[in-house]
């Protein structure tokens, strides 16, 4: 019989294909992990101011919410301290710009803010109106009223209260259409309203889901003109078309608990926050899940999300007293920081926002349950190999 070498043999060559398989696979896994610490990397954060307040009962202004207007210039924010806080940005980074190096600066509430508007009650939401000069802000409140205030008089030029007296959770503008706006609350619906409607009158009332649960989030498409996100206790997503509100467009079911925040991340891509201390990454051309992210603590709290869409870095507090910031890429954390500890060591990072400005830098704004300011600057780190960012 004749003797066929062993390189010629059906199991030995199988064999050899599984090994270059395997190596392949290896190899690529290498690769990622390589990438995702270069992504870890890629960043250097630092804690460039702290506001807080030196008057005694800081318990009493634990901070809900924290929004940029569209020049990026002013920020406000709100709590259950029932006011509207207005600051100037650069008043909270004193120096930036400079050339030699400072250490974080300390700064008190009373001098650094530059004015507030009182509300008739606990704010849970903040919007900036697109289109109004950052003239006009909008309000949700704990008493399920929808205000507008005019910031250059200072008063409120438009009040709807159509959600029975529960808890708004979230407003939002249409960036097509400003004029339009929609609330989300406790009352289990999602409604669409014009002020220019006698009364504020509804364009749309939607109750995601078979169950009346809360909607606690909702977010306008700023990239398309037709398509709004509502997050709801029920433990989903669902998206509308606005011009046929009847049925969602899509529905995103992943989370174990209340989804708490909708944000998105493009004209197809949107991540969601829930209590399960899960944000999720999804497509919405399948309603698929890209991604998810842990490493953040949240079970009980609104603890804030927000998207820099420049660099692609999600913000978000935590129960742990911590901010944390992920690369979407990665479903770990890239970094985070911890605040001071809160009343009774039971703070928490309550609320995130991202200044939408720059590539190789940026600013997260965050507010905690002890009603403290925190500004962080980041640098994208120069490539050692090329110089380059």
């Amino acid at each position: 019989m004749k003797n066929l070498s062993d390189q010629f043999h059906p199991a030995t060559r199988v064999e050899a294909l599984k090994h270059e398989e395997s190596q392949i696979i290896e190899q690529h896994i290498e690769e990622e992990d390589k990438e995702e610490e270069r992504a870890r990397c890629e960043w250097d954060f630092s804690l460039e101011t702290v506001v807080s307040s030196s008057s005694h009962g800081a318990g009493s202004d634990a901070l809900g919410v924290i929004e940029f207007d569209q020049s990026e210039s002013i920020v406000a924010t709100g709590g259950i301290a029932r006011k509207i806080r207005i600051y100037n940005f650069k008043s909270l980074l004193p120096y930036e710009g400079s050339q030699n190096g400072h250490d974080m600066v300390l700064l008190d509430h009373a001098n650094v803010c530059e004015y507030y508007i009182c509300t008739p009650a606990k704010l849970s939401s903040l919007r900036w109106k697109p289109g109004s000069d950052s003239r006009v802000i909008a309000s949700g409140d704990y008493d399920g009223v929808v205000m507008e205030y005019d910031l250059e008089r200072r008063v409120p030029i438009f009040e709807r209260d159509e959600h029975g007296g529960r808890r708004v959770w979230s407003v939002d503008y249409s960036h097509w259409d400003p004029v339009i706006g929609a609330s989300g609350s406790d009352d289990g619906t999602m409604q669409m309203w014009d002020p220019r409607c006698e009364g504020g009158g509804c364009v749309a009332t939607v109750q995601p889901g078979e169950t009346r649960r809360a909607v606690c989030s909702v977010e306008f498409n700023p990239s398309t003109r037709s398509t709004i996100a509502v997050g709801c206790a029920d433990r989903r997503v669902y998206g509308y078309d606005t011009r046929m509100m009847k049925d969602p467009a899509f529905v995103l079911d992943g989370h174990e608990k209340t989804v708490t925040y909708v944000r998105f991340v493009n004209e197809l891509t949107l991540v969601s926050a829930g209590i399960d201390g899960c944000l999720k990454l999804w497509n919405l051309q399948d309603s698929q899940m890209i991604r998810t992210y842990k490493g953040h603590v949240n079970n009980k709290n609104f603890v804030g999300l927000s998207m820099w869409r420049n660099g692609g870095l999600l913000g978000c507090g935590s129960e742990n007293n911590q901010v944390f910031v992920y690369d979407k890429r990665w479903g770990e954390p890239i970094w985070m920081h911890g605040f001071e500890p809160g009343i009774a060591d039971r703070g928490f990072v309550s609320c995130v926002c991202w200044r939408q400005v720059g590539d190789d830098e940026c600013t997260l704004v965050a507010g905690g349950s002890d009603g403290v300011l925190q500004v962080f600057k980041g640098k994208k780190k120069t490539d050692t190999a090329t110089g380059s960012r």
